[in-house]
């Protein structure tokens, strides 16, 4: 049997497609399946060995071929039993391409498995099939290729050898009993001896290993769930257990009696790798297995062992660790699968183990296709995590038959789609990732998005990561699922009949609201979203105890305010009918929340229209029925939705404002009717609560005044306390028009409606009284209002206007003093009798004497002493007053003056002039007016005056207040009495008796006896220690003092004395008259003296000046001119005395008198110019002595010439005189010579016209004889000699009888004048002064050769030159000498040298150039040169005149000068020609000189290598000016000058200045919190300095990266960061972006920010910029976060700082650190946790654009603050103008779909 069974029944060759079978079977058609089933058939029919039960297998024999170039195809091969398997082969055909086919066995191998143990069961394997000991297997060749086949297949796919393992586990079968499980066992054990670093093993409690699992295991693709899926295998990626050679060379296999292995490296017997099976003795045993399994438990039937590869290990162990606990949700067999790490040492465990179990407790079938159960999934792992460890599971189960068009050739066998979702009642189970929302049995890794788990037979990827969803029998699946969900959601809610209406809206949780990240899944979303429309699910608001469910559209919701109006509406008894009844199904309330609007959203879910609130109000007794809270809620509602929704509705005219109507009851007033102006009814709401009722009694009391009507006391009280009065208040007065009315207020309407009401006049007194007294209102208030209260007079008649108050007459003190009113005139109103009677109103009683204090105090009701005083007389005062009133008069005038009110003038003068006033005079009583009075007080020393005054002087009367008769209290009222003119001081005595004196002297002249006893009163005051300052002060104004100009003031008045007599000369100063008074008032010198006399000169010069003669005599004397010049030096008027002096011959002079005009004060440094003719008057200096010379400037304001300009003019003027007779002598000359050399001496020069006059003018003597100009003179010398003989030349006459030879040593004085001095300069006379002896014996050869000498120095001028030269600017032929014609021998003189040509001149003019110093003649020079084109032909010409005035200066060379400063950074380096030179010569010093325009980059350089070594502080121009240059030249080899020659670079030293630092040492800022930090907090500056803010001309992005480029390091690399917060204990915790508000609105707002035209950012850049935003992980702390930064510096020192804040981002990891804010921090907390978010954001956006990322900040801070809501931040960035563009749109629906 065993041999039948081994031989092949059917052979095939692959050269045709089915040959002739044996034994004259039929040959089948060629390539049909058809035929080669008859021709297998047969042979399996004809086997008696083949049972029934093995025939179904029949059509397991197939030999299958597809390649791209045929579909499907036959071919004869001879078959191996037992034998499965996929082998690449070639066809012999056009076409080379590897073909894939399978060869299928016959016989079913439990037949031999039967025959055979365990272990001869496999060495027959390795005999029959691996030619192990026994024949050659004839298909080994194509085994071989199935097996390099599987090795590809195994390396190239991304197998997930785990799943594949949980897989083959579910495909397995279970015994009745058992719970299937499956453990995975991790071990760093080696107990296989293999040397693996750690071992893996599972154990499945299965049936265990069939002898045809075997088979089919030691094969390729002989897998016995071949065609079984409809069966429920779940397993066809075509790998299954071969998987596990990914992660271990030699899997190990324990299973029902077989102990086998397989090796990843070929056999050495068969050259096979992978399928051939090994037995396996020991390592491992048994016993080794259950020893790490646990030997108190029972080993499961199949254990697998897995020596791991070192490479493996850690992603095994990842792959375990991460293994989902809702991998179990799907899976119909296993129920519990755990993962566990076992080793010697615990604490290497390093797996996170789970246990997961499944139970599922109830089912139902909801129809034949479909049904529902709960699952249970638990999960216990020893992970510190702390989520939830169980979930629940409603799952919906239902059957979709399999379309036509969606069937694909895999699943050919199924008929029906089971799809089942999957919805967690709570929190699903994770595990460290995100949670799979597509399940193939098992999870993919597909991320949905969707609140529910979809589990079909999906068709997957290779890496079992993902389904196909371009896959056409997947979308067949996907296209069912919106049913199966619409089905299963109306099952969870709708037939659950005892669920409250409460439980309901949690199911909708379930929803697709969230988008998919894959569109074929959207598609579903929108599939579900639209079959939802048109579902009756929504369930609306119960009004019985039947639940009513309608379609979204069908239904309305209704706002929350008005939800919580109505349940507590509910609560306080009010009834409703049934909501539904206005109009719309009112959605139900358990449902109608905030936490459940997007849910709302996506179903479609509207609200009520507006008319529905107004329905629902008017129909209930909302409004009466309920409590004031509740009452106010419904205000709150209308108000907060007035504006918006109900200001057009009919909600105005619903009765709905309480008010207190007439009756006292409460009614009701609409909102159109209260803010209509004539409704006939205006509704007022008291200010203050605590008056609420005392407004509403007053306002019955007046008659409701003006219509106007109160809120209830309840309403008001309540919404004083209500949390949301200003909402309801504001409401209130803007649109209901209810006014809000204080008391003042309402006290000011009611005075507006008295009328001439005589009762109400009064009880609004009353009132106002009342509610003063009660506190209702203030002092100021009750003030005002009694201040314009309407008035009962004493007549009867209401008055409203008046000036003042009286109080009634009867009683009053000023009837006593006056006895009829003076006030009525001024509008004063006296009140009526009715204010002294008490009285009763709105139920209030006021008593007569409260009432009159009231008004005295408050209406100021006055009475004497309080009342203003009258502008009338009083006839009382005009004879005696009785004691009592006139102390009555003094308590009004001391009253008057403590309020500051002045006595009117009629008042003011009958009282002071009033005789009612009681005096004692010569001892007898009489009655006088106060200002004729005195009151002798007791203060001190003074008391006794008058006595003494009365000793004193002649009889003076003084009138004395009679205090006999007022006694003592009259002292009191000290100030009162002053006020009416009562006398009381010393001072006033001695005013009296001077106005009596001074009486005496406007009646008649003093006479010497009066005078002398006024004298004598000043000294007895002095004597007796009074004052006399008073009496003195009344005596100087009179003129009654004899002087000698008549009968003057005392003051100004002159005692002569002796010192007065030069000042008496030229004076009229009044002198008193001693002819009169005699010698006896020199007595009285101190006397004199405090009446104004002068008594001593003491330089008193100005009033001399002052009364100054009008002319004087004509010869004045020393003395008198002397002091004349004092007096002009210390008076201010000096003018005055020059001009009475003029022309007057006063000074002496050497010449005799003169007026000071025609003298001269010769100064010794010049003096003896005028000294050299002697012809001009000098002031004579033995006469006036040495005084005369410290007053030379008030010589000279007297016209005396004191200046050298003046002395040059007049000797001048003498030179031409005398010249002009040939009459200067040699004296003179010497004597000027002479003089000459002393004022250079002393740096004194002559003025041009006066320097060119001594030129011009014939005053030196020649030998010719003549007198000639110095220009036309030559001073002899020996390099004369040659030509002496030859010529007549007219040298200075230095003979003996005139000049001499001493004239030689004003040799430069002379050559100063332009005497020629030189041989050379004198050519030009030779030629006219030529003179030849009659004998040419005496004519000498050195005679001849001189006048051969070349002038090659010499220029002819040509007139042409004019425009820019004068022909004195250089060596020019003097034309003047020569004469005109000197041009005509133009050719003759440019034979013998003279040059003539401007090519030859401009060389000429250029090598002069530099002899020359006068500034004008050099810029002339320059211009001619510049005119024709003259370039400099060696250094010697390459001069530039650096003027330092006009005549000094420097000749520098071009390399030290630059055209122009631009920057003002080379003041010491260069000279900048700009400011010398005109702009026309600076294009020739550039073309000429090759002067550059400005520094150049190399000179900056230069410069900056200066303020390296000198450690120079820069400016900030300074810095500005070098880096903009290097800005402006940016190169690449200014990059590389820079990076080697820069050192130092700019840093901010913190107090204004620029320091430089080592370049290793400084750093760029490009983290701003590090920025920030380190300019705070470092003891040093680090950070490189750049301008701020930025400047156009010098970017800070621009040159921060330039500082890069130079080497440079930036700051955010260079610092090392240490975190020092979060060592022990403190933890991150991950935090959803969302919390920090980064979501799509704040993106908006920075793109929006980021548009602005200003910040010309380009779109790219934008996205960028936000883009990190959307990339960031936020994390969590409790505590701050502080972090430790450090820099270390060149030196090795370490510059460190430290932060601490609530948020930072880190930029470089994009992680965004925050610190948990403190809930009851309050409004102080949020806005400073919006401030350090806005500054983090705006910071980490706009880091390199600093000055805009404060005002970034403030808009995010002002987001944050309404929590980025989004109709706020569109209103937001409108405000500040900005908005978001297609682009910007297009990305925010990218990144937030």
């Amino acid at each position: 049997m065993r041999s039948s069974l081994l031989q092949p029944s059917l052979r095939f060759s692959p050269e045709t497609s089915l040959q002739q079978s044996p034994a004259g079977e039929p040959k089948p058609a060629n390539s049909s399946f058809d035929a080669l089933e008859a021709l297998i058939a047969p042979k399996i029919d004809q086997n008696p060995t083949i049972t029934d039960d093995l025939r179904q297998h029949r059509f397991d024999v197939v030999v299958y071929l597809r390649s791209a170039e045929t579909k499907r195809a036959f071919f004869h091969v001879k078959l191996p039993i037992f034998t499965i398997s996929p082998v690449l082969f070639p066809l012999h055909s056009k076409t080379t391409s590897l073909i894939q086919y399978t060869v299928l066995c016959v016989l079913n191998p439990l037949v031999f498995v039967a025959m055979a143990s365990p272990r001869e069961h496999i060495e027959h394997i390795r005999k029959t099939t691996f030619s192990i000991g026994g024949e050659k297997n004839p298909l080994a060749p194509m085994l071989d290729q199935a097996v390099k086949y599987l090795s590809a297949e195994l390396y190239t796919k991304d197998v997930h050898f785990l799943m594949e393992l949980i897989q083959n586990a579910e495909d397995n079968d279970y015994l009745e009993g058992v719970d299937p499980s499956l453990e995975f066992v991790i071990t760093s054990r080696d107990i296989t001896a293999t040397g693996a670093p750690s071992t893996l093993l599972i154990f499945n409690s299965e049936k265990g290993f069939s002898a045809k699992n075997i088979e089919s295991i030691c094969s390729v693709g002989n897998s016995t769930k071949k065609g079984n899926r409809k069966r429920g295998y779940i397993g066809e990626k075509g790998i299954g257990f071969k998987s596990v050679f990914l992660i271990t060379p030699q899997p190990f296999i324990f299973s029902n009696g077989y102990q086998i292995r397989f090796n990843e490296k070929p056999c050495p017997h068969c050259n096979l790798g992978y399928v051939v099976p090994e037995w396996v003795e020991e390592n491992p045993s048994l016993s080794d297995i259950k020893q790490i399994y646990g030997s108190n438990s029972t080993l499961p039937t199949t254990t697998i062992v897995l020596p791991l590869k070192p490479d493996k290990v850690k992603p095994v162990k990842q792959q375990l660790s991460s293994i989902h606990p809702e991998v179990l949700l799907f899976l119909s067999k296993i129920k519990s699968l755990s993962v566990r790490e076992k080793n010697e040492d615990p604490r290497l465990n390093t797996v996170s183990a789970i246990a997961i179990t499944k139970r599922t407790n109830f089912r139902a079938r909801e129809s034949m296709d479909a049904e529902s159960y709960t699952l249970h999934l638990s999960a216990e792992e020893n992970s510190t995590d702390e989520q939830d460890r169980e979930c629940s599971y409603s799952v919906w189960k239902q059957k979709f038959p399999v379309k036509k068009k969606n069937k694909v050739e895999k699943r050919m066998g199924v008929k029906d789609w089971v799809i089942t979702l999957a919805f967690p009642n709570g929190k699903r189970l994770r595990r460290g990732r995100s949670l799979p929302g597509i399940y193939a049995f098992l999870p993919t890794e597909m991320v949905t998005n969707l609140p529910f788990i979809i589990q079909a037979d999906f068709i997957l990827a290779s890496s079992r990561e993902t389904i196909l969803l371009d896959d056409n029998w997947n979308q067949g699946i996907l296209d069912c699922v919106p049913l199966a969900f619409i089905n299963a959601l109306v099952s969870l809610v709708k037939m659950r009949e005892d669920a409250p209406v409460s439980s309901l809206p949690r199911l909708f949780q379930f929803l697709p609201i969230r988008s998919s990240h894959y569109p074929t899944l959207n598609a579903v979303r929108e599939s579900i979203k639209v079959k939802l429309a048109e579902e009756e699910i929504v369930p609306s608001e119960p009004f019985t105890e039947q639940k009513f469910f309608h379609k979204p559209s069908e239904i309305g919701r209704i706002m929350p305010a008005f939800w919580s109006v109505l349940n507590k509406a509910r609560k306080e008894g009010v009834r409703f009918d049934n909501p539904s009844s206005h109009g719309w199904h009112v959605l139900s309330s358990h449902f109608d929340k905030p936490e459940y609007d997007h849910i709302l959203d996506f179903l479609g879910v509207g609200h009520v229209n507006n008319e529905w609130y107004a329905r629902c109000i008017r129909s209930s007794n909302l409004l009466m029925g309920v409590s004031e809270d509740v009452y106010l809620q419904i205000l709150l509602f209308v108000a907060n939705n007035w504006r918006t929704e109900f200001c057009t509705t009919t909600m105005g005219d619903i009765p709905l404002i309480k008010y207190v109507d007439r009756d006292g009851s409460v009614s009701l007033c609409s909102i159109n009717e209260s803010a209509q102006k004539n409704s006939g009814r205006l509704l007022c709401r008291s200010h203050e609560t605590h008056y609420t009722s005392w407004l509403i009694d007053w306002n019955k009391e007046f008659g409701f005044v003006g219509n106007r009507f109160f809120l209830p006391k309840s309403t008001q009280e309540a919404i004083y306390s209500f949390s949301k009065k200003e909402a309801i208040l504001q409401w209130l007065r803007v649109e209901v028009k209810v006014s809000e009315i204080n008391l003042h207020g309402y006290a000011a309407i009611v005075t507006n409606h008295l009328n001439d009401n005589r009762k109400n006049t009064i009880a609004y007194a009353c009132f106002l009284y009342q509610s003063f007294f009660r506190g209702y209102l203030n002092a100021e208030g009750v003030d005002s209002l009694c201040g314009k209260m309407p008035l009962v007079d004493s007549y009867g008649h209401v008055t409203k206007e008046r000036s003042g108050v009286l109080v009634p007459a009867n009683g009053s003190k000023w009837v006593e003093l006056i006895g009829f009113n003076p006030w009525r005139e001024e509008n004063y109103v006296e009140l009526g009798e009715d204010y002294l009677h008490p009285a009763c109103f709105a139920g209030t009683k006021t008593s007569e004497e409260k009432f009159m204090e009231f008004l005295i105090t408050r209406v100021k009701a006055s009475d004497i002493p309080n009342i203003s005083p009258p502008n009338a007389g009083i006839p009382t005062l005009s004879g005696p007053l009785t004691k009592q009133n006139a102390f009555l008069l003094l308590d009004w005038i001391r009253e008057l003056k403590r309020r500051g009110i002045c006595i009117p003038a009629k008042l003011l003068t009958c009282i002071k002039e009033g005789s009612w006033l009681m005096i004692i005079i010569n001892g007898s009583p009489d009655h006088r007016p106060p200002s004729q009075s005195f009151l002798l007080a007791s203060d001190g020393g003074n008391s006794n005056w008058g006595t003494i005054l009365q000793n004193g002087t002649v009889l003076v009367d003084i009138p004395l207040i009679d205090q006999g008769f007022y006694d003592d209290k009259i002292k009191e009222y000290k100030e009162e009495l002053k006020t009416i003119g009562v006398m009381f001081e010393y001072g006033e005595a001695c005013r009296f008796i001077g106005n009596h004196l001074k009486s005496l002297a406007a009646s008649s002249t003093l006479s010497r006896s009066h005078v002398i006893a006024i004298l004598n009163f000043i000294r007895f005051l002095n004597q007796n220690f009074l004052s006399p300052d008073h009496f003195v002060s009344k005596m100087k104004e009179g003129r009654w003092l004899r002087t000698s100009h008549g009968c003057t003031s005392p003051n100004g008045s002159v005692l002569y004395s002796e010192e007065w007599k030069t000042a008496r000369q030229i004076s009229k100063i009044p002198f008193i008259d001693k002819d009169d008074y005699g010698e006896d008032i020199n007595c009285f010198k101190a006397e004199l003296q405090l009446l104004g006399v002068i008594v001593d000169f003491n330089g008193n010069y100005q009033m001399v000046v002052d009364n100054l003669l009008s002319s004087f005599s004509s010869s004045l004397t020393a003395e008198a001119l002397l002091f004349i010049l004092d007096c002009m030096h210390h008076s201010t008027s000096s003018d005055k005395l020059a001009k009475a002096l003029k022309g007057v011959r006063c000074v002496k002079t050497n010449v005799g008198y003169k007026s000071p005009g025609e003298c001269f004060f010769p100064d010794p440094e010049w003096g003896s110019l005028l000294e050299v003719f002697n012809t001009v008057p000098l002031i004579d200096h033995d006469f006036y002595e040495s005084r005369i010379t410290t007053r030379k400037n008030e010589l000279k304001l007297l016209g005396v010439k004191v200046d050298f300009e003046e002395a040059v003019n007049v000797f001048v003027h003498s030179l031409k005189r005398q010249a002009s007779f040939s009459s200067i002598s040699k004296e003179h000359v010497f004597s000027f010579l002479s003089c000459y050399r002393k004022l250079k001496g002393n740096s004194l020069k002559f003025p041009s016209e006066q320097q060119k006059c001594i030129r011009e003018v014939n005053w030196l003597r020649t030998r010719l004889g003549d007198y000639r100009c110095p220009g036309n003179c030559i001073l002899y010398g020996p390099e004369w000699e040659s030509i002496l003989a030859i010529t007549l030349l007219p040298f200075i006459d230095d003979s003996d009888k005139f000049y001499g030879k001493g004239i030689r040593e004003y040799e430069k004085e002379l050559k100063k004048m332009g005497v020629v001095v030189e041989f050379k300069a004198g050519v030009k006379f030779v030629a006219a002064a030529l003179y030849f002896p009659l004998n040419p014996c005496h004519i000498t050869s050195e005679n001849v050769f001189s006048l051969l000498e070349t002038p090659d120095n010499c220029c002819l001028f040509d007139s042409k030159w004019g425009l820019y030269l004068k022909s004195t600017d250089g060596p020019f032929i003097d034309e003047v000498f020569y004469g005109s014609n000197i041009t005509s021998y133009r050719e003759e003189l440019s034979s013998i040298g003279v040059t003539v040509e401007v090519e030859e001149a401009c060389p000429l003019l250029a090598s002069n150039l530099y002899h020359l110093s006068d500034f004008s003649t050099i810029v002339r020079i320059f211009k001619f040169l510049s005119k024709n084109e003259w370039m400099p032909e060696s250094d010697a010409t390459r001069k530039i005149w650096i003027p330092d005035g006009h005549e000094n200066g420097k000749w520098v060379n071009p390399e030290e000068c630059v055209l122009r400063n631009r920057d003002g950074l080379f003041g010491q380096q260069f000279n900048f020609l700009e400011e010398y030179y005109e702009p026309d010569l600076l294009c020739f010093f550039s073309t000429a000189f090759n002067v550059t325009s400005y520094p150049s980059f190399d000179s900056h350089c230069k410069l900056w290598k200066v303020w390296e070594t000198s450690g120079y502080q820069l400016s900030h121009a300074q810095c500005c000016a070098f880096w903009e240059c290097v800005m402006s030249q940016w190169s690449s080899e200014v990059e590389t000058t820079l990076a080697d020659g820069l050192m130092k670079l700019p840093v901010h030293s913190g107090c204004g200045e620029i320091l430089l630092l080592d370049k290793n040492d400084v750093f760029v800022a490009d983290d701003l919190l590090l920025k920030e930090l380190f300019e705070k907090l470092s003891p040093r500056p680090v950070l490189v300095w750049y301008p701020q803010p930025s400047l156009p001309s010098l970017p800070r992005s621009k040159l921060l990266e330039i500082y890069r480029k130079i080497g440079v390091r930036t700051i955010s690399e260079s610092a090392r960061k240490e975190e020092l917060s979060l060592a022990d204990g403190v933890k991150l915790k991950p935090l959803n972006p969302r919390v920090l508000f980064i979501g799509k609105e704040m993106v908006r707002l920075i793109l929006g920010f980021l548009a602005d035209p200003s910040l010309k950012m380009q779109v790219k850049k934008r996205h960028e910029a936000v883009q990190c935003l959307l990339n960031i992980t936020a994390l969590v702390t409790a505590e701050p976060h502080t972090v430790s930064y450090s820099l270390s510096l060149s030196s090795g020192e370490i510059v460190k700082v430290r932060a601490s804040r609530m948020i930072r981002w880190d930029r470089k990891s994009s992680k965004i650190y925050t610190q948990k804010p403190d809930k009851a921090g309050g409004p102080k907390v949020r806005i400073e946790y919006a401030t350090y978010l806005g500054e983090a954001i705006a910071e980490g956006v706009l880091w390199d654009k600093e000055d805009h990322i404060s005002a970034l900040s403030e808009l995010i801070k002002l987001a944050v603050l309404v929590s980025f809501n989004e109709e706020a931040v569109q209103f937001l960035m409108k405000s500040k103008n900005l908005q978001i563009f297609e682009e910007d749109e297009e990305f925010l629906s990218a990144a937030f779909p």
